[in-house]
């Protein structure tokens, strides 16, 4: 007796096809759902984010520059210190060079703080000479540099107190004026000696102590009285940030007894 072979249930073939080709079908509408989800999601966030950008302002990032922050008398140290290459000990070299056996009372960078120096006391009657004529009949810059450039101005006293003005421009160190003022007091000059008497330290090396307490340009030296306790030497330093300090360096010790910033 043969035996034929065991036919194949193809019903349940097909079945099993459908099956998974059901499964493949619902596999790829929910990977289509997720797709879509995501999208949406996207677009959604994308959305937000343009509304969002729409309310809020965007955020600066520029900073206003040092220059527009200066004050007035910043701006003018600023323009004049820039200018100026002579520096305070090559002009008071070049002031008491100019007189014969001299001393150095006062020396100032013309244009940097004239208001505030104008009003303290010189040990002449006459003053600094910033803001008279000059010999050619026009009067000297008191603000920023002028036509001449920026200029240092020295007060040179002789043994009897007989005090020189001597200016010098602040680029080139050369002397451009050199006087004698006529109507000097005696009284005046007796001071301006009893003052340098007591001074048994140089402004040179007052303004060393002053620049050792504060990194920065010398703008003004200026002999003195301390309110009836010796005298001492007015030291004026200019910072990096444009301001003013002035110390008061005890002429014979070189201590410094006082010190003042200006916050402008």
């Amino acid at each position: 007796m043969r035996l034929e072979p065991r036919r194949k249930n193809s019903a349940s073939l097909r079945s099993r096809n459908l099956t998974m080709v059901g499964a493949l079908g619902m596999a790829a509408a929910a990977a289509v759902l997720l797709t879509g989800c995501g999208q949406s999601a996207d677009n959604a966030t994308s959305a937000a984010t343009s509304e969002a950008a729409k309310v809020l302002p965007q955020q600066q990032t520029t900073t206003p520059s040092a220059t527009a922050e200066l004050t007035e008398e910043q701006q003018e140290r600023k323009e004049v210190l820039d200018a100026t290459k002579v520096t305070f000990d090559d002009a008071a070299t070049t002031a008491v060079g100019e007189v014969a056996g001299g001393k150095l009372v006062d020396l100032d960078l013309e244009g940097v703080d004239d208001d505030d120096r104008d009003e303290s006391p010189s040990p002449t009657a006459t003053g600094s000479p910033t803001g008279t004529a000059s010999p050619t009949g026009t009067s000297s810059p008191t603000a920023s540099p002028g036509a001449e450039g920026p200029v240092w101005v020295a007060e040179v006293a002789e043994r009897d107190g007989t005090i020189h003005t001597v200016r010098i421009n602040a680029v080139d160190g050369k002397v451009t004026e050199a006087r004698v003022d006529a109507d000097q007091e005696t009284e005046d000059k007796e001071q301006t000696v009893e003052w340098l008497s007591q001074a048994t330290q140089t402004p040179q090396q007052a303004a060393k102590v002053a620049t050792e307490k504060k990194k920065g340009t010398v703008t003004s030296v200026s002999l003195e009285d301390n309110n009836g306790d010796g005298v001492i030497w007015a030291v004026d330093v200019v910072g990096s940030d444009w301001k003013r300090t002035t110390f008061d360096v005890d002429a014979k010790t070189d201590a410094i007894v006082r010190e003042e910033n200006d916050d402008y």
